[in-house]
């Protein structure tokens, strides 16, 4: 074989040797975890985001007991006031259309709160505690205290009338419930463990109470007398 010939036939060798296909290379290696990274970066970002979005959603409900009751069910409560005393006397079947889910389990059928799930159990707020159910004034910011108990504590109601009393002995236990003096509902239950002056502690779910800010209460008050 001539020298030219040889020649001709070693670079036709190089060239079909590289238009063979070749083997994953580290490059390829180095590009594939690249686009893994990527994935479960973006991954992470949205479910971190999508968490937050929950966190939020989870917290609002609570803010908005501390201002007061929705307006909204305000509006469809035709008894709720805070200014009429007169008794009220409604069938359970009628106040399930009436009240909010929540509010109607425990004011009506004498259901109980999860300890430690009320705004209103740490709140130092100054105002007046209002029955959510119909609008009767029952606590005064000043009778609220620190029990430690689960759920918002005052030792002494806004009068005697504010607040009638049954015997329970409900879950094999003597106590006090406490229910609204003007529409019956249930509001918790009173113990001879608090405070002075009266040595009571009034234990009040925290769903059954609607909160007025004295500032808002003084407005709402200089309002009516405005000619």
């Amino acid at each position: 074989m001539k020298a030219s010939q040889l020649f001709q036939s070693l670079k036709l060798w190089k060239s079909l040797r590289a238009d063979k296909p070749h083997k994953p290379s580290h490059r390829i290696f180095v590009i594939t975890m690249e686009i893994m990274k990527k994935i479960i970066r973006n991954s992470f970002i949205a479910l971190l985001a999508l968490a937050l979005q929950h966190c939020t959603y989870s917290q609002s409900p609570d803010k908005l007991k501390l201002s007061s009751m929705d307006s909204a069910k305000k509006n469809n409560n035709p008894v709720y006031s805070h200014s009429d005393s007169s008794k009220v006397e409604i069938s359970n079947d009628e106040w399930k259309k009436i009240l909010p889910k929540d509010i109607y389990n425990i004011a009506r059928l004498k259901g109980t709160e999860r300890p430690g799930t009320s705004e209103f159990e740490h709140s130092k707020e100054i105002g007046t505690y209002y029955c959510a159910v119909c609008g009767n004034a029952l606590f005064k910011s000043d009778t609220k205290f620190e029990s430690g108990c689960g759920w918002p504590s005052f030792y002494e109601p806004i009068s005697k009338e504010s607040i009638i009393y049954e015997q329970d002995n409900s879950y094999g236990m003597a106590r006090t419930e406490v229910m609204c003096g003007r529409c019956k509902s249930h509001l918790g239950h009173v113990f001879n463990d608090g405070p002075p002056p009266t040595g009571l502690r009034y234990c009040i779910n925290g769903v059954v109470l609607d909160f007025e800010k004295a500032k808002d209460a003084e407005k709402k008050y200089n309002a009516t007398k405005e000619p």
